[in-house]
This record gives C-alpha cells, sequence and structure tokens, in this order.
C-alpha cells in the first residue's frame, strides 16, 4: 500500500496517549479505507503522508497526485457523529462548510478535502483582521439560522444535547468529576447554582430557538479561501444548544488578540442575523450575555469525549478554566 512507504508521527504534548493507531489492524484498515475512497474519486496518493495523533482524534494528511492534500479522520466513541453531521451539514449549509469526500460513521471514520487556507494563518500574515471576524460570525450565525429545522435530525445522529434545559445537570457532572478546581472556587461554584438556574430558565425564555453550537469556534477551526468567505470544520465537540452559546470562544479569542473594545461589533455582527422576528437589539444582547456566560459549560463536557482509556489531567485543567469562568463579569455587554 502507499501510505507504507513515507509516514511521519506527532503526538505534540501526548506522548503516552493511547489511540487506535496503536493497533496494527486498525491501522491498516484504516489507511486502507482511505485509499479506497480516494480511487474511487480517481485520486491517488502521492508523497509523505503525516500523522497527527491526540487524545481526541486521529488526523493523517495526505497528500494527492496533482492535488491539493486531504485529510483522514477518525474520531472517539463519544464524537464519532462528526463524520455524520458533516456530511448532513454539507447537504443543508453548502455554502458554509466542507463537504466531505467519504464518511463510515459506523466507525467514526471521514476523509475530508481542503478548505483553503485556515483563518489563522491569514491573521498571522496580515491578510485579515478584527472585520474578517465580524464577517466570519455575521456568516455563522446565518449559518445557524438555516439549520433550525435540522436540530431534529441532528439528535438522531447523535450530536450531544447542551440545551438552556440541559445545562445545569453538565454543570452539576463537571464541578462533580473535576479534580483541579480549588476548595474557594468550588465553594464559589455551589453558591453560583441557584443564579446559574435562573440564567438557564432566562435563556430558555428569550424564543430564540436551539440550532448547532460548534463549541470551540476558534481561528483555527475555520478556512478562509478568499475576501468574505469563510468554511466552517471540526464539529467533533459540537452540541445541539442555544445558538448564541457559540459565541463564547469567538469573543474570548477577539477580546485576548484585540481587546475588549473590539466586542460591540463583533457581538452586533453576530446578532444581526437575528434581527427580526419581533425580537429587539437590547433583548438580544441580554440573551448574548447570558448565552456566553453559559457557554462555558459545553466545552467541560467536550474535553471528556476522549479515547476510551485515556487520562488527560490536562481535561481538568481545562474544565476548570471554564467553570471559573462562569465567576467572572467580563462578557459582552
Amino acid at each position: 500500500m502507499q501510505h507504507e512507504a513515507s509516514m511521519s508521527v506527532d503526538r505534540g504534548n501526548y506522548q503516552d496517549t493511547v489511540t487506535p493507531w496503536e493497533r496494527p489492524e486498525w491501522r491498516e484498515a484504516a489507511l486502507g479505507w482511505a485509499e479506497d475512497r480516494l480511487a474511487a474519486r480517481g485520486l491517488w496518493p502521492a508523497g509523505h503522508w503525516r500523522v497527527r495523533l491526540r487524545p481526541w482524534s486521529v488526523l493523517v494528511r495526505i497528500g494527492v497526485r496533482d492535488g491539493a492534500d486531504v485529510w483522514f479522520k477518525a474520531n472517539p466513541p463519544a464524537s464519532a457523529f462528526e463524520g455524520a453531521l458533516t456530511a448532513a451539514l454539507a447537504g443543508w449549509v453548502p455554502e458554509h462548510v466542507l463537504e466531505p469526500l467519504a464518511v463510515d460513521a459506523g466507525r467514526g471514520w471521514a476523509l475530508l478535502p481542503s478548505g483553503g487556507e485556515v483563518f489563522r494563518d491569514a491573521l498571522e500574515r496580515g491578510a485579515a483582521d478584527v472585520r474578517a471576524w465580524e464577517g466570519a460570525t455575521g456568516q455563522y450565525a446565518r449559518m445557524q439560522r438555516a439549520l433550525v429545522p435540522y436540530v431534529d435530525e441532528m439528535s438522531r445522529l447523535g450530536v450531544p444535547d447542551a440545551r438552556a434545559a440541559a445545562l445545569p445537570s453538565i454543570f452539576d457532572s463537571a464541578l462533580a468529576a473535576n479534580t483541579a478546581l480549588e476548595p474557594a472556587d468550588r465553594a464559589r461554584l455551589t453558591a453560583l447554582r441557584p443564579r446559574l438556574l435562573d440564567w438557564c430558565a432566562e435563556l430558555a425564555g428569550t424564543g430564540v430557538p436551539d440550532s448547532l453550537d460548534h463549541c470551540d469556534l476558534h481561528d483555527g477551526q475555520l478556512f478562509h479561501p478568499g475576501p468574505g468567505r469563510f468554511t466552517f470544520f471540526d464539529w467533533g465537540d459540537a452540541n445541539i444548544s442555544h445558538p448564541f452559546c457559540s459565541f463564547t470562544v469567538p469573543a474570548r479569542r477577539v477580546r485576548e488578540r484585540y481587546g475588549p473594545e473590539a466586542l460591540p461589533r463583533l457581538r452586533d455582527a453576530y446578532l444581526e442575523p437575528w434581527t427580526g422576528d419581533g425580537r429587539t437589539l437590547p433583548e438580544l444582547r441580554r440573551a448574548l450575555t447570558l448565552a456566553t456566560r453559559l457557554g462555558a459549560l459545553a466545552p467541560t463536557r467536550a474535553w471528556t469525549r476522549l479515547f476510551p482509556g485515556t487520562s488527560l489531567p490536562a481535561a481538568d485543567a481545562a474544565c476548570a478554566e471554564w467553570l471559573r469562568g462562569l465567576c467572572t463579569e467580563e462578557h459582552p455587554r
């Protein structure tokens, strides 16, 4: 097989992580599947194969003869829905997402095409700025609105539920399981729970319909193939949720890079597609404030979607940071 010729493996900071890649029979089946699916499309591997192993995915970058690279991705069981969701999104909102070359939903495998330049790279070389972030969040909001009719189908595909009514139980589970919180933090969060229940009830009553929450929409999770154009990918952390919870991560990234003064424009760029239907901008801003705060809960569950048998102390630390964020007041107004 072609993949036997030249291959490098990157484990990053996770040298001891055990993934299915360690099993020769799995490796042979997965890479053979990728080659077969490429051949069915008249595509032939060429050159070096680059393998990226993480506790939450196996990713193989495959050079293709006379074409752009493609990616094979394998998810752990808790996020095995990603391939099927990616394929469904390509049918529902094709202008916003990648269309997979192939999907094996039962095994959590997908073969994905190149989507162009990653947004982070465009930012780093100065080809995009905070205004591009505003364009990206506005486009993302339009996609979420278009996906509202498909929420039940997403649930059938296995996308987890993180709607407002589910957030208190997610909070309780995350708080009980976390070993990285200091006693003072745990006490503050326990005392916060009655207010959190009120926030969830208020958010559920906003009348904004539930949709898809990417849950990790940072600058490395979207392509920027041209001016004003964005393509969203990497749905392994996704949930069904109040759509405004998606704003939590972009708001954090923009605040870190450009300062809090950039947030009002970013906020209104995201909210503009949600105006109408009798909702006023002040009402939407209030809902966004609540959702941006409560959006810190979904990542605490996403961090548990790891390959079976994986122990990841960094996950507890990351979840503790998200939980502490519930107690802060630094949220968009």
